[in-house]
């Protein structure tokens, strides 16, 4: 009796093979999803902001053994760290991601080494030979204007930076001419060009809507539409995509060729030139609300998003057209650029505002994985991996790159202040 009992007890206890298996895959499912749920928005931002400030700390160490108050560009191929001066066309993506580090931390550190790297640039408005004028100043000086109370010194070096710009708009063709041509301009000169236009261009009109702005002088504002507009005319092919460089004739304004100078060949897709032209119209319609430049975003903002050509995880090859791909290097620069332009455009295309926001988080949650994210105390001290400047060269071929790191900053800012 006492048996038959245990033996029945036992029968209720046991499971068959196939009620083992089934209690096993669930517990691998619940194992699994508790394993996988994604990091909140908010857990992102801390996480990535600390690791910023742990990197930047270490980068600044380096920079005051080397050469203080240079401003970091990045890494060269052997390894050591690559510090440019005021002039170069890099200069105020750094002091620009100290701002942002400060905007986010509110740390008074953060803001004193911010006015330290600004004020390093002290003399590079008055550029005249650079059209990267806007890069080097509204960055830097344009984000000490926004963030700091002490805005008489950074305002008036945004306005001269301004007029320094202006000094290369050529009415014959309608544009501001971005490189130089004479003997003393390197590869450049061996080009044969005569009158340059690049599409990254476009990201140095916002400085000259802000110097209208400041100012009350619609002048500034006039050279930076009229050079939108000619841009969309000549820079873009019917998908919308765009040549890297187009060369005018000094005389009489005429088109003579239609190249690249940092793309894979002429008639290819290069992926930074087509971030830099997708953020320039989305400022251009931020600044003067005209709906011909917000239907110029909106076309490249296809282009892109629908692109067969970039990876599943949005950060594209170098060039949409390398014959390498898939052994072609990624270039982070283009995809942070691309999502902090779709996080800005959102506000304005209802229609497709949820695939902008979808796209760009998942361009930064990408970029803030380990395949793109570095690990601390590495990497030069910067924070992104994987980042292209001119393939060409070679010297700067899957490195870390200081405009990466800002506008993958600026990206996680503009993602964070949406409601």
């Amino acid at each position: 009796m006492n048996q038959s009992k245990n033996q029945s007890n036992q029968n209720k206890m046991s499971f068959s093979p196939l009620s083992r298996v089934r209690w096993l895959l669930l517990l691998l499912i619940v194992l699994f999803a508790s394993c996988t749920k994604q990091e909140s928005k908010e857990e992102l931002f801390s996480r990535v902001f600390d690791f910023a400030e742990v990197q930047y700390n270490y980068l600044i160490e380096q920079i005051d053994t080397i050469s203080p108050l240079k401003q970091p560009r990045g890494m060269r191929k052997d390894n050591q760290l690559f510090l440019v001066s005021k002039e170069d066309w890099t200069s105020g993506f750094f002091p620009g991601s100290l701002w942002y580090l400060y905007e986010y931390s509110q740390k008074p550190v953060w803001k004193n080494r911010a006015i330290k790297y600004t004020m390093a640039l002290d003399s590079a408005q008055f550029i005249t030979w650079n059209h990267d004028v806007g890069f080097m100043i509204q960055d830097s000086y344009g984000n000490a204007y926004r963030l700091d109370s002490q805005k008489k010194v950074y305002k008036q070096a945004v306005i001269d930076a301004a007029k320094s710009l202006i000094t290369r708009f050529r009415p014959v063709a309608g544009v501001i001419q971005s490189w130089d041509t004479g003997d003393y301009m390197g590869w450049i000169a061996k080009r044969g060009w005569d009158m340059p236009v690049i599409i990254d261009n476009m990201m140095n009109l916002n400085l000259l809507f802000e110097a209208t702005k400041l100012t009350g002088d619609s002048t500034f504002y006039k050279v930076a539409v009229t050079h939108a507009n000619t841009t969309i005319k000549h820079h873009f092919r019917p998908d919308f995509s765009s040549y890297h460089v187009i060369d005018y004739d000094h005389k009489t304004g005429a088109i003579r060729s239609k190249q690249t100078a940092q793309g894979y060949s002429d008639p290819s897709s290069w992926a930074r030139g087509q971030a830099w032209g997708l953020y320039g119209y989305t400022e251009c319609y931020t600044e003067t609300h005209d709906e011909k430049y917000l239907k110029q975003a909106i076309a490249i903002a296809n282009f892109i998003i629908h692109n067969p050509k970039i990876p599943e995880n949005g950060v594209p090859y170098w060039d949409y057209d390398d014959p390498k791909i898939p052994n072609a290097p990624r270039d982070a620069s283009a995809a942070a650029i691309t999502a902090s332009a779709l996080l800005e455009l959102q506000y304005y295309d209802e229609k497709n505002k949820e695939i902008y926001l979808n796209y760009a988080e998942k361009i930064i949650r990408t970029l803030a994985s380990s395949d793109f994210l570095a690990n601390e105390k590495e990497n030069g001290g910067f924070i992104l991996k994987h980042s292209v400047g001119n393939y060409h060269t070679g010297e700067e071929l899957d490195r870390p790159l200081n405009f990466a790191d800002y506008y993958f900053l600026e990206a996680l800012l503009r993602w964070k202040n949406i409601n």
